[in-house]
């Protein structure tokens, strides 16, 4: 059999990340913090734009959500008046003891579960590592919720 001559290319990854485009630099997943990538004016200007656009958008789905409860507990409270839906008290006022009992049995033991407290810790270390950007997060969500 004929000896078969196999090349191979040669990927530059420093050629490779100059091309790049600008938005898999920004959000493309690395192992340091945002501290160590970017400078304060950058952390600042992204976090607060962020938490802006985050805020703006909190507000205005919080305010719809507000109107479509109290909308639908309106239009509850007129088809219970005037007779088109009939409340069972005694069911209510049972599940909500039942539903009491369950949250002082579970607030009890004061134990976060394992999942729950990993995510935590893992939310804290991303916030230490990251306190510019989260600041100027904090304040564009404040921002934005008052716009």
């Amino acid at each position: 059999a004929g000896a078969k001559d196999d090349t191979f290319n040669v990927l530059d990854l420093a050629e490779y990340t100059k091309n790049r485009p600008w938005w898999r630099k920004i959000f493309a997943p690395s192992s340091g913090s945002s501290a160590e990538k970017y400078n304060v004016a950058t952390q600042l200007v992204i976090g607060g734009v962020t938490g802006w656009c985050t805020g703006f958008v909190f507000q205005k789905v919080g305010k719809l959500a507000a109107t479509a409860v109290g909308g639908g507990f309106f239009l509850l409270q007129i088809a219970n008046h005037t007779g088109y839906i009939k409340v069972d008290w005694n069911l209510v006022q049972r599940d909500m003891d039942k539903a009491k009992q369950q949250l002082k049995f579970h607030s009890s033991g004061n134990k976060m579960p394992p999942e729950v407290k990993s995510r935590v810790d893992e939310a804290i270390i991303f916030l230490k590592k990251n306190v510019i950007l989260t600041g100027g997060f904090a304040g564009g969500f404040l921002l934005g919720m008052a716009s």
